[in-house]
């Protein structure tokens, strides 16, 4: 039986393929990926039901591949390679990937060890954020709290005369510092609910997906 990838789950590959260009895909309906580093882990529920386990070795490859057609049905059918067709006329011989060779999320769910500090992050923030970063070339990014306000702020927090872009998010009754670095936030655009525990790992779960990425912080993140 084919199987057609919605405009939704190829976004959210293309998405993955920035956190990790390879892939083992697992039976079923979720998607996981993680970063090479072990520092970003992302999960989604799509519409597809995947009837095996498949590993792709090089991801925005098969990704370009989908794209050279305008309605492609996939073809899981074979042990070591898929089948992507368009119509009659036109199909591709894709590789599996030994799932040996793919850095692999854990089997065991993920929870968060504390929840500490939580806001809601805006598509517009968001995007402001990233853009500033680019803009000034500030690499790091913090969620500080002031005992009134969360601000998040993109600067280079080792240079005090660095740039910094700031943006109030939320009210707090705690002081923290909690740091990220700008490369780890590989985010897909979107609104997002924030939480942050004081062990050192973020949630941020998508309004519009059903996506979770689990985020390290830097070590040298305060609370209280």
């Amino acid at each position: 039986m084919d199987m057609k990838l919605s405009d939704k789950t190829i976004d959210l590959l293309e998405n993955f393929s920035s956190i990790n260009q390879s892939i083992l895909v697992k039976k079923g309906t979720k998607l996981r990926t993680i970063s090479v580093m072990k520092n970003i882990l992302a999960e989604a529920e799509v519409d597809e039901n995947f009837e095996k386990d498949f590993g792709i070795y090089d991801l925005p490859q098969f990704l370009n591949g989908v794209g050279l057609m305008n309605d492609p049905d996939i073809d899981l059918k074979h042990d070591s390679y898929m089948i992507i067709r368009e119509g009659k006329t036109t199909k591709v011989k894709f590789a599996f990937a030994d799932p040996e060779v793919i850095i692999t999320p854990p089997e065991k769910p993920i929870s968060l060890p504390s929840k500490d500090v939580c806001f809601q992050l805006e598509s517009i923030d968001l995007a402001k954020l990233l853009k500033a970063s680019s803009v000034y070339q500030l690499p790091d990014l913090a969620a500080i709290g002031n005992g009134e306000e969360i601000t998040l702020v993109v600067r280079d927090k080792k240079n005090d005369n660095s740039n910094e872009f700031a943006l109030t998010v939320g009210k707090t009754d705690k002081t923290f510092e909690f740091n990220f670095k700008i490369e780890n936030i590989k985010l897909i655009p979107g609104s997002y609910d924030v939480i942050i525990s004081k062990k050192l790992l973020s949630k941020f779960t998508n309004s519009n997906y059903n996506l979770d990425y689990y985020i390290a912080l830097e070590p040298d993140s305060s609370f209280g």
